[in-house]
């Protein structure tokens, strides 16, 4: 009796665990071929020449969104941060880590608070 209960428990795991792999390996090959813009290649041969384009639509309008500007953290300054300077406008480049870190965290109380 214990011996058969084992043999269909085991028998029920592995099925499971098939059924799970299989939706899992599924997802990530539609995740995959979605990223790579190739969900309707895998059903049609590649052709030579230009690609159509429906296809160049997808990619111009996935590209065309921008992140929004940083702006300095110094508090009064409105120029735009860039990493050559540390992530902060070229006026204050020269100001030490310490005091950079010092006017984010109240940055970020003060967003946090209103």
């Amino acid at each position: 009796m214990d011996n058969n209960i084992q043999f269909l428990v085991d028998n029920f795991v592995k099925q499971i665990v098939a059924t799970v792999e299989g939706t899992a390996a599924r997802r990530v090959q539609t995740a995959v071929s979605a990223a790579l813009g190739a969900g309707s290649a895998l059903a049609l041969p590649r052709r030579r020449g230009r690609p159509a384009k429906t296809a160049q639509v997808v990619h111009t309008a996935a590209l065309s969104k921008r992140r929004p500007k940083q702006l300095c953290p110094v508090p009064g300054c409105t120029g735009l941060a860039a990493p050559v300077f540390g992530m902060v406008c070229s006026k204050h480049k020269n100001l030490s880590k310490t005091l950079v870190k010092k006017y984010r965290a109240q940055r970020r109380a003060a967003k946090a608070a209103g």
